[in-house]
Parts: structure tokens; C-alpha cells; sequence
């Protein structure tokens, strides 16, 4: 099984009003934000021809759909801290679980903060922020929350022996289908992040504050720990193996995820696969398959109770809802999930997020993204609109370590730095100094060059292989595009102009 996180694709679905302002009266549009942890754009909605998601894919077929949207750091902790306040990873020095923004970077507005500067009532269920330091403890509350964020009760058997196995021992595995009754409070934390948000719903739906709801749910998350009803919905003998399985040839060694937390499950240990390239048997990554597609299907049915109560409530005609992972009519451009910050304070009304200058380490509230109204408005100017999406991801050496997928930020010693494109993916590998938080962009350990249309897969290396000319005028001398750069991709670009030929 191969995976490769350095930069990955995302769901991003924003359901909106047929309206070009969203105040009616003098009272604000509400907002609810759902998101779901490492979902892949698994879904009938992005064409999947598998996976069984009504729910979401009806709330799809009345939103605006973005088909390249991209976390900036493939990581939980990363990604929601940068997605949140709209900064990117060198920006929030955020690259792992082990500290908190506020403190180690700046004191940066967050986007339940600013609509709750804003008048909102604001309010976190479940997995919003990350947990622990990288959230101060507190899920950043009291600055992004009107209340104290809820965490379902039953969250803390997540990674217990609690999945029975054929003899009816209890393990901590990752295949974990079970019978809710027999759960540990008899339930499972998203269905009770789902009642606490139905209840919250039903709790602010005469009220004359708006509210801003964000929602997390945990799956589909490792480990697959959901009812077991829901794998009745792919049988086996259906799962066919992934298309891509393979290690590409010429992946470069620094770039490769050895998944050393799926090694720590029960069930994978007794598999005894070797490290780190030691493939997974065939009939355990059908099971994989199986149970992640099942992991979603429970993710959509959570998903359709919020969204069935917001319409029985009658909220739906003034609310937004957003649907996203954390760690991608069709809108063709590449998009980051920092544009939703600014893209929705201004569907809301709410006053713009200026963007952030170079260097805005003392700015509390700006933004690294783009707003993306006027393109949901007049989707037709994305005809003309080039734009790419900038990602990075930590490594603590050029070799394959232990913790080479979640390097502690004093071990990071390498650091990858993508841009995406319709066009292609293309990513450098620097060294990084974790004391400074700053990479070396003349110190190249590794490059990766793919171009889409002809290597979707993105299989085929070609960095060490052409001669880049065309790539770099693209990249380089388009003022259009340098003019966006934040202060560590402009170190990007000078590197790029430096390694090819013009």
C-alpha cells in the first residue's frame, strides 16, 4: 500500500443562498461548518462509483462543489490551526501537535473569533481544533467560543481494547466494526457529536443572535471503530483493490509516509509487515477498503440528521453550510482551504480580511488565503483565472524513519514545499532549521515533478528528467502569480528560478 502525504487533495463543499447580500433584516446569516477527519474526496458527489453518501452528495447538488481543494499541512493538528486562522504552517510554526499559535507564533484571529467579534454565538462540537497543547487544552476557548467547546464522553475509549475478535478477545485494532450496544456508554463519539449538534441547533432556532456552529466528526479517522451495520453496505467479494497500490519508481525516499500509526494497531502488528515498504496482504487491504468506505457512509448518515433538523427547524433558508475535510456546478480552479476564512466573512456580510503582508507574525487578523465569493457568485470567470495551491509537510530525515509521517518539530530536518496546479505538482525538498523554523531553499535533498494530464496517478518523476523551461516561465515570470506569494514560497520561486533552465 503506498501513501504519500506530502500534499493531498480535500473536500470542500459551500452550500449558499441565492442571495448576493446574506443579512435578512437586521439579523446576520447563520453558519454551520461541518468537517469530517481524513476524508478523501470519497464520495458519489466527486464521482466515486463506490461509496454510498446521500446525504452529503444531495447537499452537493445544491452547493458549490470545488474539485481541487488543498490543506496546506496533511496533518491533523497543522491543517485545522492553519485552515482556522486562515495562516499557513511557517506561518503558525505549527508543523506538529506540540504547541500552541498563540504562544509560539502570534496571536492570530481565528474564524469562529472574528464572526464571534461579530455578534455571533459561537459554538464547537467534537473535532474542531486539535486537542491538547496544539489548542491550549481548551479548544482556544474563550477566544473562539461563546461557550466551552463539547467533547462526547464516550471519545475516550477511541484507541482501547474494546474491538472483539472472531474469539471474542478485545483488542486495539484498526478494523474495528462493533456492536454499539456493547460499547463502553453504548454509543460512539459522532453519534453523539450529532445529538449534541441537533440539540444546539434546536436550542438557537428562536433565537434573534446568529449563531456559527462548527461541527467535527472523527471518522473516518483510524481506527474504523463505527456500527457494524454500516460494512453490510459493501460486501467483501465487491472491494476491488486500490488502482494505484505501488510505490512509484523514482519517489524519492524523504517523500514516502512509512503509516507508523496504522503499524501500531493490533491487527496490522500481527500481520508482521516489514518497514517500511513491506506490503500489506491483499485480503487485509480489501478489509481496509471495506471499512473505510463503511466509515464514510457513517460520517453522511451524521451528516443527513444535522442537515435534516437544520431544514426542520426552517434555519436552512438562512444558513450557510460548509462541508470540509481537514487534510478538495464544478469550479474548475485549484483552491486552499486558508480561502475560507475571507471567502466566508464576506458571503456573511461580515467586513473583508485584509491579506496578510510578508511577513505578519505581529498581524492578529489578515489572511494567507483568497476570497472566493465573487468566483461562487460568477462562476464563468473561472474560465480565466490561474491559480495555484501551496503546500509543505516535515520530514526528520532524507532516510525512512520511525517518525518519519509525524516528526516532532526539534527533529524536523527536511521540509517539502509543493505547488499545485491543474497542470502539475511540483515539490522541493529543503533543509530546515526547527530552532528558526526556517528552511534553506539553496539546500535541495530532493525534487518531484509531475505533470497531471498525462501521470494523474502521478507515478512518473520527472524531475531529474526534463529540462524545465516551460514549468519555470509558468512559475517564475508570471506577475500575476508572484504578486500572491506568501514570504516562504517567494524563497520557492527564487529556488526554482535557480535550479532550471529559462
Amino acid at each position: 500500500m503506498f501513501v504519500n502525504t506530502q500534499m493531498r487533495m480535500f473536500v470542500l463543499i459551500l452550500y449558499i443562498l441565492g442571495r448576493s447580500v446574506f443579512v435578512i433584516g437586521n439579523k446576520k446569516i447563520n453558519i454551520l461548518y461541518l468537517i469530517a477527519d481524513d476524508l478523501r474526496p470519497t464520495l458519489g458527489c466527486y464521482s466515486d462509483p463506490v461509496v454510498k453518501s446521500p446525504n452529503i452528495d444531495q447537499l452537493a447538488s445544491m452547493s458549490k462543489v470545488f474539485n481541487n481543494a488543498y490543506a496546506q499541512q496533511a496533518v491533523c493538528a497543522p491543517s485545522r490551526v492553519s485552515f482556522l486562522t486562515s495562516r499557513r504552517p511557517d506561518t503558525t510554526k505549527l508543523y506538529d501537535f506540540n504547541s500552541y499559535w498563540r504562544v509560539h507564533a502570534g496571536n492570530y484571529t481565528t474564524i469562529p473569533q472574528y464572526f464571534k467579534s461579530n455578534g455571533y454565538t459561537t459554538l464547537s462540537v467534537g473535532k474542531v481544533f486539535h486537542p491538547g497543547i496544539a489548542s491550549n487544552h481548551t479548544d482556544d476557548y474563550p477566544y473562539s467560543w461563546s461557550v466551552p467547546p463539547y467533547h462526547p464522553p464516550s471519545f475516550k475509549y477511541e484507541k482501547r481494547k474494546v474491538c472483539k475478535d472472531k474469539d471474542g478477545t478485545l483488542h486495539s485494532n484498526l478494523l474495528c466494526a462493533v456492536d454499539v450496544s456493547e460499547m463502553p456508554l453504548g454509543t460512539l463519539p459522532d453519534m453523539e457529536n450529532t445529538a449534541e449538534a441537533v440539540r444546539l441547533l434546536k436550542s438557537m432556532a428562536d433565537s434573534h443572535t446568529a449563531f456559527f456552529l462548527a461541527v467535527g466528526f472523527y471518522k473516518p479517522h483510524i481506527p474504523f471503530r463505527i456500527p457494524k451495520e454500516y460494512l453490510k453496505l459493501y460486501p467483501i467479494e465487491n472491494i476491488s483493490m486500490p488502482p494505484d497500490p505501488d510505490v512509484p519508481k523514482k519517489l524519492p525516499d524523504v517523500a514516502y509516509n512509512p503509516w507508523t500509526d496504522i503499524r501500531k494497531r493490533e491487527d496490522v502488528q500481527a500481520l508482521n509487515v516489514s518497514f517500511p515498504y513491506g506490503p500489506i496482504p491483499k485480503d487485509f487491504q480489501l478489509q481496509i477498503r471495506q471499512h473505510y468506505f463503511a466509515s464514510v457512509s457513517y460520517v453522511d448518515a451524521q451528516v443527513g440528521k444535522i442537515l435534516h433538523t437544520l431544514d426542520d427547524l426552517g434555519l436552512s433558508k438562512n444558513t450557510i453550510v460548509v462541508f470540509s475535510s481537514d487534510h478538495g456546478q464544478q469550479v474548475k480552479s485549484t483552491v486552499e482551504l486558508v480561502d475560507i476564512f475571507p471567502t466566508l466573512s464576506n458571503l456573511a456580510g461580515l467586513r473583508p480580511v485584509r491579506r496578510c503582508p510578508p511577513r505578519s507574525f505581529e498581524i492578529e487578523l489578515c489572511t494567507d488565503g483568497s476570497n472566493l465569493a465573487s468566483l461562487i457568485r460568477n462562476p464563468e470567470k473561472d474560465v480565466s483565472r490561474e491559480s495555484y495551491s501551496f503546500s509543505q509537510y516535515p520530514r526528520p530525515s532524507d532516510s525512512i524513519q520511525e517518525n518519519s509521517d509525524l516528526p516532532d518539530l526539534a527533529d524536523i530536518r527536511v521540509m517539502g514545499y509543493s505547488i499545485r496546479s491543474l497542470d502539475f505538482r511540483y515539490t522541493l525538498w529543503v533543509g530546515f532549521d526547527p530552532a528558526q523554523c526556517q528552511p534553506n531553499m539553496t539546500d535541495l535533498h530532493a525534487g518531484e515533478l509531475y505533470m497531471v494530464a498525462e501521470d494523474p496517478g502521478q507515478d512518473n518523476n520527472i524531475f531529474n528528467e526534463l529540462e524545465y523551461g516551460v514549468v519555470l516561465r509558468k512559475l517564475g515570470v508570471r506577475s500575476s502569480w508572484s504578486d500572491s506569494l506568501q514570504h516562504h514560497i517567494m524563497y520557492f520561486s527564487n529556488s526554482l528560478k535557480s535550479k532550471m533552465i529559462l
